[in-house]
């Protein structure tokens, strides 16, 4: 099954499901380093030692790609200030970052990231992607306001990709 849900095409997962994955596990860690105080290090061995494609609690991880799930978990936690203050920007001022959900948050920091930092990511492909995460975690109009709040920070940090008139795909 991929992140969202629907099944895994058979064979060897491809780089875009084994990004995917990644992309999921990153938030499970930002979730858990959000929650439990773990620190980087200790999350990192963690899940590229036991998480990443293992089975945990009787249910097959899906294969991941480590090193863009490294380098996401990594620079989520290292530029997390300049992420927290560009998604803030995005949110209504009655309800600014720290009060949302923590999967949540972690999927917009995740996703932020991404935005700012990835450029060999389309800006359409990380929305879509993390849109699609919150979806295995929400049902509600959390998954709206993830494409919302992903799709204004493109607009920022890609003004090439998205320009500010042009309508979301999602």
């Amino acid at each position: 099954m991929t992140a969202a849900g629907k099944p895994r095409k058979p064979g060897k997962p491809d780089r875009a499901q084994r990004r995917g994955a990644a992309r999921l596990a990153v938030v499970q860690a930002l979730y858990q380093m959000d929650i439990g105080g773990t620190d980087l290090p200790t999350t990192l061995a963690q899940f590229e030692s036991h998480r990443l494609g293992a089975i945990v609690d009787d249910v097959q991880m899906p294969d991941a790609d480590e090193a863009f799930f490294r380098d996401i978990l990594e620079g989520v936690v290292s530029d997390q200030r300049r992420i927290d203050r560009a998604v803030n920007e995005t949110l209504e001022t009655s309800w600014p970052l720290v009060r949302i959900d923590s999967t949540l948050r972690a999927i917009l920091r995740a996703g932020g990231f991404e935005l700012y930092n990835r450029p060999d990511v389309p800006a359409r492909v990380a929305i879509n992607e993390y849109v699609e995460v919150a979806k295995a975690f929400f049902s509600g109009e959390e998954t709206g306001i993830v494409n919302g709040v992903l799709d204004a920070l493109a607009r920022r940090a890609r003004p090439d990709e998205l320009p500010a008139g042009q309508k979301p795909d999602a």
